[in-house]
């Protein structure tokens, strides 16, 4: 089915997005889009650009690292009349506990990358040691 200038199919978004047709069917059984249903027995999907909006945010919280609920949460609030002031709230509240995450990981990893310097240093010493006395 040819999609309207207004309009997407399922093979469109995930065209444009890199995504597979299976990755939005799950995106949809998350409550994250929700196409409108055309064609004998609703069987094909037609998604808006409010649908294609929440895709491209959907995706953007993923690159952050929130969870898809966590970003369903928060593009649900986007999505409500309600004030922006509790919504910006949430999604700097939900930003400060993924820094904080990755903060802590990249010093585990820092610190991991100290001891694997350590352990090459020593383990040169000893070869350039082993060297030696063969020589």
């Amino acid at each position: 089915m040819p999609a309207s200038p207004t309009t997407y199919t399922i093979s469109d978004l995930a065209k444009e997005f890199d995504l597979t047709t299976r990755a939005m069917r799950f995106y949809e059984d998350m409550g994250l889009l929700q196409p409108e249903r055309s064609g004998p027995g609703g069987r094909n999907r037609v998604y808006s650009p409010r649908d294609r909006t929440r895709l491209k945010l959907t995706l953007r919280a993923k690159r952050l690292g929130l969870s898809l609920t966590e970003a369903r949460e928060i593009i649900d609030m986007y999505d409500s009349p309600r004030d922006t002031g509790p919504q910006l709230k949430k999604f700097l509240a939900v930003l400060a506990l993924h820094r904080k995450q990755i903060e802590e990981q990249m010093a585990d990893l820092q610190a991991n990358l100290d001891e694997v310097k350590v352990h090459e240093k020593e383990a040169r010493v000893l070869l350039a040691r082993a060297e030696k006395s063969r020589a």
